[in-house]
């Protein structure tokens, strides 16, 4: 590895100022026209696990971000702060998640008052640091219209403008995230997506952000190259919500009418459920079991994958990049050819192999290293890379 798919601002946005958490006031929307713009912040609370306390403050926000053609949309997230005292400017991690699924009650905002968000523990660990995180949402989760899951431009603005969004809170800012708060982009899986193409994004999209360094791991880099590691495999299911995710980023491409009445159903089923059930439900099953014909083979799905792919633009600060050797779901070719691209364009990138373990385990191995090296580049210490 809903339905108005065109991106909503107006009403929609409106609604999303009033309607954030039940029983909490929203505070009242300013103007709201540049990406990073706050639509709305209402108070949550950060849990890792169900009932664990944590000595934190967390604001579920809304902000105003860029779909992956360009159109202004609203994406939701939480900013979380230590409850430390400390108002100078304090690091900021804009942190995306790996797969979580397709359906709003899968959001991690959702999860994090209820101590339900999948790698809500690895993000308690940057915070024990006396770091400030912002956790997006992705575009499609728990907003209007559906999770455009593995659209690289879009989940890449959704993460720099999660940073903006979080600097523009007055109560964020009393606590530590300011403009001058060094940030570092974090992200694995899904979220190595999101966050390498936020790296490639950031001197053009967000060159105001202090981004000190990006880490990012088990990056599905080429999605086409993906198709035949999942297609009929265990991993079907992850396959086939990509589809649903892109089409859902470029409604062109009409995915319904590739389908059978078997994909079509499996496809609703995985817009309403997340990633455990929908990976489960959707294994061992291949294109041609749920298609008329593959839609995979037409030019105007080729073009729309394509503009996924990552390496082709050199980030403008220093990204640790890592991948499991023997990484079952994104192979392990996909990162050394990231590797490969990035520095060929000049990047400075700690590449680092996780020898022992697979897919899901090397984020959870490996947030420590991951840690420590922002927290070098958090000090000013320099870093050549090793291309």
């Amino acid at each position: 590895m809903r339905i108005p798919r065109s991106l909503l601002s107006g009403l929609c946005t409106a609604a999303l100022a009033v309607a954030v958490l039940p029983g909490t006031a929203a505070a009242a929307p300013e103007a709201a026209e540049a990406p990073g713009d706050v639509l709305s912040v209402a108070d949550s609370a950060f849990h890792p696990l169900p009932g664990q306390p944590t000595d934190t403050k967390a604001w579920k926000i809304s902000y105003r971000s860029t779909s992956a053609t360009g159109q202004p949309n609203t994406v939701t997230g939480t900013v979380i702060v230590p409850k430390d005292g400390k108002t100078g400017p304090r690091p900021l991690i804009t942190y995306a998640v790996g797969t979580v699924g397709l359906g709003d009650s899968c959001a991690p905002s959702a999860g994090f008052p209820k101590g339900t968000t999948m790698e809500a523990s690895l993000i308690q660990q940057y915070l024990w640091r006396g770091w400030a995180v912002v956790v997006t949402d992705y575009e499609g989760l728990g907003t209007p219209g559906e999770h455009t899951y593995t659209a690289g431009p879009s989940a890449g603005h959704a993460m720099l403008d999660a940073a903006r969004a979080a600097q523009r809170i007055p109560a964020a800012r009393d606590s530590g995230i300011t403009a001058q708060s060094p940030i570092g982009i974090v992200g694995y899986s899904q979220g190595g997506q999101a966050s390498s193409w936020a790296a490639e994004l950031k001197d053009s999209y967000a060159p105001e952000l202090n981004v000190k360094g990006t880490a990012t791991g088990g990056v599905p880099a080429h999605l086409e190259k993906l198709v035949p590691v999942h297609n009929g495999s265990y991993g079907s299911g992850l396959l086939f919500m990509a589809a649903a995710g892109q089409d859902a980023a470029y409604p062109e491409l009409k995915l319904d009418s590739y389908l059978n009445t078997a994909g079509k159903a499996l496809i609703g089923f995985f817009r309403n459920n997340c990633v455990v059930i929908d990976s489960t439900v959707g294994s061992f099953k291949r294109i041609s079991d749920l298609t008329t014909s593959n839609p995979l083979d037409t030019p105007e799905w080729q073009k729309r994958l394509n503009e996924s792919d990552l390496g082709t633009h050199k980030p403008d600060h220093p990204v640790y990049l890592y991948h499991a050797l023997a990484d079952e779901l994104i192979p392990y070719s996909l990162g050394t050819g990231l590797r490969k691209d990035w520095c060929a364009r000049g990047a400075t990138v700690d590449w680092r192999t996780i020898v022992v373990g697979e897919h899901v385990s090397g984020v959870i191995t490996e947030v420590t290293r991951v840690q420590n090296w922002l927290a070098d580049r958090f000090a000013g210490k320099a870093t050549s890379g090793n291309c």
